[in-house]
């Protein structure tokens, strides 16, 4: 069957966005496992048992994804941060080493954003260029760059967050208010980007065409050429 046929970027953009982030179902499946190893240690106080509880939730998400026949991207993304976390806390025998990578992660996913767009190159517009078969396509509509770099911001935004809110918990060994941060701050603001992202691509301002349009260039004397 053919791909049904867009007529702007954002409207292609919302496509692929909910693609990559698995829908709802991907979004819950990437938290279960943190609750589970959340849960499991303010009960027990016991980091070991806490861990196994959150790894098994994960093979069980997996194994209905397998059994199912659908992608197992999300919860065996969930299962690699849960397999990291738990080499970390193993090692220094802290429970708030759990969460250590993903603090990590975030710190360095918002420095990767955040730098793509000060150079004027957002990322956003690698994953609209990919789609016309020229990954810098893009880069010639300056209202889409600056589309891309509106939609990189609203992407970058809740790493920010969380390392602002969580870093500190981290230090203060506050594992309880951590853990409940991770899960507030989780699915719920990556929901909230996303809606924000959604909003802001309802417009459908910039036409598809814009991702194949030539670039003009300068004839001899420094007159741009007509593209006809």
């Amino acid at each position: 069957m053919p791909e049904p046929t867009v007529e702007t970027v954002e409207e292609l953009v919302r496509r692929q966005l909910a693609a990559a982030f698995g829908g709802l179902r991907g979004v819950v499946e990437s938290a279960v496992p943190s609750l589970a190893f959340l849960v499991a240690y303010l009960v027990t106080d016991e980091l070991r048992r806490s861990i196994v509880i959150a790894v098994a939730v994960a093979l069980v998400l997996l194994v209905i994804r397998l059994v199912q026949r659908s992608t197992p991207q999300f919860v065996i993304n969930a299962l690699i941060v849960i397999g990291i976390g738990a080499l970390f806390a193993s090692r220094s025998g802290e429970a708030r080493d759990v969460f250590l990578p993903g603090i990590l992660y975030n710190g360095a996913y918002a420095v990767v954003l955040i730098g793509t767009i000060l150079v004027g190159w957002p990322v956003v517009g690698f994953l609209v260029g990919s789609l016309s078969g020229d990954v810098t396509s893009w880069h010639r509509d300056s209202a889409l760059v600056a589309l891309c770099s509106r939609l990189t911001w609203l992407l970058a935004a809740p790493c920010v967050l969380r390392v602002l809110v969580q870093y500190p918990l981290y230090a203060a060994d506050e594992v309880g208010l951590l853990g409940t941060a991770k899960i507030v701050m989780g699915w719920p603001l990556q929901v909230a980007a996303l809606l924000a992202m959604a909003a802001l691509l309802s417009r459908n301002s910039t036409p598809a065409s814009a991702l194949t349009r030539p670039a003009l260039g300068t004839d001899d004397d420094g007159v741009p050429r007509d593209p006809a």
